[in-house]
C-alpha cells in the first residue's frame, strides 16, 4: 500500500510550469551571455564579487551564495581566472582560507554585460508581468526558499 501523496493536477500543472520556466530562462540567459563570453554561472559569480566589500569573497562562502559545490567552484574559478576574470587570493587568517578576487578585466566585464544581461531578464521575465504577478511570486517562493536554506 502506497503512502506517496501523488501529485494533484493542480499541483502537477504548478510544478511542470516552474519547471520549465526555470530551464528555458535559464537557457536562454546563459545563451545571450554566451555572447560576451560567459556563462550563466561565470556572471553570477562575478556578481557576487562585484557586489561584496574589495570585490572578493571567501571561496566558501562565494560557493554556498552561488549554491554549489566547492569542488565546483573550484573548477569554474580556474576557468575564469584563465581568462583573466578573477583571481586567487590565501587568506591571511587562515592559512586554509582562499579568497576569490574580482580583478580589474573581471570588473570591466561585469560592467560592460550587466546592462546587456538585465534586458534579457527584462525582456523574459520581469516585463512579462504585472507589478502584482511579480509580489506573488516573490511571497510564494519565499517560504519554499526559507525551507531550502535550512537543508543545507
Amino acid at each position: 500500500m502506497s503512502t506517496t501523496r501523488w501529485l494533484t493536477q493542480t499541483e502537477q500543472r504548478a510544478w511542470r510550469a516552474h519547471l520549465a520556466l526555470h530551464k528555458l530562462l535559464a537557457h536562454r540567459l546563459d545563451r545571450e551571455l554566451q555572447e560576451h563570453g560567459l556563462s550563466l554561472n561565470d556572471y553570477e559569480i562575478l556578481v557576487n564579487l562585484s557586489e561584496s566589500p574589495g570585490h572578493r569573497m571567501r571561496m566558501s562562502d562565494l560557493a554556498d551564495a552561488t549554491i554549489q559545490s566547492r569542488s565546483r567552484l573550484s573548477h569554474q574559478i580556474s576557468r575564469m581566472e584563465a581568462a583573466g576574470l578573477v583571481t586567487r587570493e590565501n587568506c591571511k587568517d587562515d592559512r586554509r582560507g582562499t579568497f576569490a578576487v574580482l580583478t580589474e578585466e573581471g570588473w570591466a566585464t561585469i560592467q560592460r554585460v550587466a546592462p546587456a544581461h538585465v534586458d534579457g531578464v527584462r525582456e523574459h521575465f520581469v516585463d512579462r508581468l504585472t507589478d502584482d504577478q511579480l509580489d506573488a511570486l516573490e511571497t510564494a517562493y519565499a517560504p519554499i526558499i526559507e525551507h531550502l536554506k535550512t537543508l543545507r
